[in-house]
């Protein structure tokens, strides 16, 4: 069977000889209430125009006002059937399914909807969950996450690979009477655990298609992706950083929580930086009043100068 590798999205991600770039929704900034749809359609289609290769949604199965955001606020799986069918080739990337709180079979078939209805251009950032009270309302046990998010991994790669398998899990069994369908384009669905997953880096680079990490001050990040590239050799290492473009283009940088205030001078060379430590995929999260604006300069100032 085809190797998860051969995905188009993975491919438009990580097969470029250099860093590639995503930026995430809501692309409106509105990630406490719902966002505007046509909005957010509209500023999808120009992140694809100008040079994005990555659209990712997060899954936030519940607001929790305490955590500070809603995500994009809608379900992960119809948004982003929803924006497949407003883009044509940008890849759309999960940041990330919280395997935990979802049942795996319900999680393989909306997978791989989305991958077939896309073209295969679904990538699949995966993690365990942070938000506190979350684990009851779905009465999971947060001291079995680690458990739970392997169990899933295992299910995923084998409903999409096998027909009719024979399972058995805490989530359940299948006894080989049934199956999983449609299964993925390119039959499997390329997994990146995000953050630490509960997982040692030895199991994450050896089951996941890629890292997917938060942000990082340099030195710590010089260190991890080293890390990784002694453990997984040459999968990919992806990351998120907040951006915030600064009037001046000269401006030094100011911290914001996961990622920075700055110029445009001085955003270059971070990312410039962060291509040689061996970063493959960075998502961008821009703040702005004016999201297609940002999006446009930070392609035509960042992107295109890399």
């Amino acid at each position: 069977m085809a190797d998860g590798h051969e995905n188009a999205g993975y491919r438009r991600l990580f097969e470029p000889d250099g860093m590639t770039f995503g930026t995430g929704f809501p692309l409106t900034g509105a990630n406490r209430s719902t966002p505007a749809i046509d909005d957010e359609l509209r500023l999808a289609a120009h992140a694809e125009s100008v040079g994005f290769d990555g659209l990712w949604a997060r899954d936030v199965p519940t607001y929790w006002p305490k955590f500070g955001d809603a995500g994009q606020t809608f379900d992960t799986w119809p948004w982003l059937s929803h924006v497949a069918a407003h883009t044509d080739e940008v890849a759309l990337g999960t940041s990330s399914i919280v395997l935990t709180l979802r049942h795996p079979l319900h999680v393989a078939k909306s997978a791989a909807t989305v991958d077939r209805l896309s073209d295969g251009r679904l990538v699949l950032g995966v993690a365990s969950g942070d938000r506190d009270p979350e684990y009851p309302a779905f009465d999971v046990d947060p001291d079995e996450r680690g458990a739970l998010f392997r169990e899933s991994v295992e299910v995923l790669r084998t409903v999409w690979r096998e027909e009719f398998p024979a399972l058995e899990g805490r989530w359940g069994s299948l006894e080989g009477d049934l199956d999983v369908v449609p299964k993925p384009t390119a039959g499997t669905i390329p997994l990146l655990p995000t953050g630490h997953a509960r997982q040692s880096r030895e199991w994450i680079a050896e089951h996941g298609d890629g890292w997917l990490f938060y942000h990082l001050p340099e030195r710590t990040l010089a260190d991890y992706v080293a890390d990784w590239r002694a453990a997984a050799g040459d999968k990919p290492y992806a990351m998120a950083v907040r951006v915030e473009l600064a009037d001046d283009p000269s401006a030094e940088p100011e911290p914001l929580h996961l990622g920075y205030r700055a110029g445009l001078e001085w955003f270059r060379e971070y990312f410039r930086d962060l291509e040689e430590l061996g970063v493959d995929h960075v998502i961008v999260g821009l703040q702005s009043d004016d999201p297609e604006q940002a999006l446009s300069t930070f392609a035509h100032e960042i992107i295109d100068r890399l």
